[in-house]
């Protein structure tokens, strides 16, 4: 029998995130650790280093001509991070 105060597993990790302020920051990780998912094997075995710094998106790249094609689809990029998150994560791309 459940209680009316009763809150889902889920329900429950969802306010211990907003009451602690980790929501931002475990979404931020989800987008670097699903980067490979994200723009493919390929580009994703070609970036050096990526992080994410005042909704700054920072990814450097070893190959001018993949950084290049990414300039060009930068605002998909930003969208699809911005859907999987549901929120605003990324604001801007750039790429070093």
């Amino acid at each position: 029998m459940r209680k009316a105060n009763d809150k889902t597993l889920k329900d429950a990790i969802e306010q211990m995130m907003q009451v602690y302020k980790l929501k931002r920051k475990f979404n931020e990780t989800s987008v670097i650790a699903n980067w490979p998912q994200l723009v493919g094997t390929s580009v994703a075995n070609r970036t050096k280093e990526i992080y994410i710094s005042d909704k700054k998106l920072f990814v450097r790249i070893e190959s001018s001509v993949i950084k290049h094609e990414l300039m060009l689809i930068r605002a998909q990029i930003i969208q699809k991070i911005n859907d999987e998150a549901q929120e605003v994560v990324v604001e801007e791309v750039i790429f070093l």
